[in-house]
């Protein structure tokens, strides 16, 4: 049985997580958040001390990680760090530098890249990240570039940090969102950048219920799927 891959790239504050995780409940994909895996490495290395960007000590601390994926009844993803439930720990605001460090470093992509390229083999799954559409499985069935306007990104990640609980300031999370586009597009492993046959979804002026339909929309009329995988 042949599974379909459906991949969502784009930068920081897309919506990419929200939207990929409500496509698939809709049409009974498996949802795959890497931003998720390399957060939890990203938290690993805040936990020990290490600096995020420091290569070489972040490579080898690699082996001494146990990652693993799990869904609960619900669908949605958990991360386990050596079998301690970190879902909520790696979404704390200093996580996401974290993160972004990490995840320019070449042996902690190597690191992770089978986990991911398994579950696609083994599930139909929508996968989103900044590399899915480009690096992981450039062979999937459809790829998304989905972008909107820094100050947007900006806008939504504020609220979606004060709704946590955390503190914030709209400028600061604007400089961390321009800056972690100017740190993801400059790396020299796996750069975001747009697929050649991607389908570019630009949500600047839409809500999150107008950026769901045109994205479902698209999928239906490239890969002709229906509710629930039918």
């Amino acid at each position: 049985m042949k599974y379909r891959s459906i991949a969502i790239d784009g930068p920081s504050g897309a919506g990419k997580s929200t939207l990929a995780k409500r496509l698939a409940q809709e049409l009974g994909f498996l949802y795959v958040d890497t931003g998720a895996i390399y957060r939890t490495v990203g938290l690993a290395a805040r936990r020990r001390g290490i600096d995020p960007a420091a290569g070489e000590i972040v490579a080898a601390m690699l082996p001494e990680l146990d990652i693993a994926m799990g869904y609960g009844p619900d669908g949605l993803q958990h991360m386990f760090l050596n079998g301690e439930d970190v879902t909520a720990a790696i979404r704390e605001n200093d996580v996401s530098a974290c993160a972004s460090k990490v995840a320019a470093i070449s042996e902690v992509r190597d690191f992770l890249m089978e986990m991911q390229r398994r579950t696609a083999r083994e599930h139909d799954v929508i996968m989103d990240g900044r590399d899915i559409g480009t690096v992981v499985l450039p062979g999937a069935d459809l790829k998304i570039f989905l972008t909107a306007a820094p100050e947007a990104r900006a806008e939504r990640r504020y609220k979606e940090l004060l709704e946590r609980g955390q503190q914030a300031e709209f400028d600061q999370v604007l400089r961390e969102v321009i800056e972690r586009d100017r740190r993801d597009g400059s790396r020299k492993t796996a750069p975001l950048r747009q697929a050649e046959d991607a389908e570019l979804v630009d949500t600047t002026g839409l809500d999150l219920e107008e950026s769901f339909w045109r994205l479902l929309g698209l999928i239906r009329d490239r890969l002709g799927v229906k509710e629930e995988n039918a």
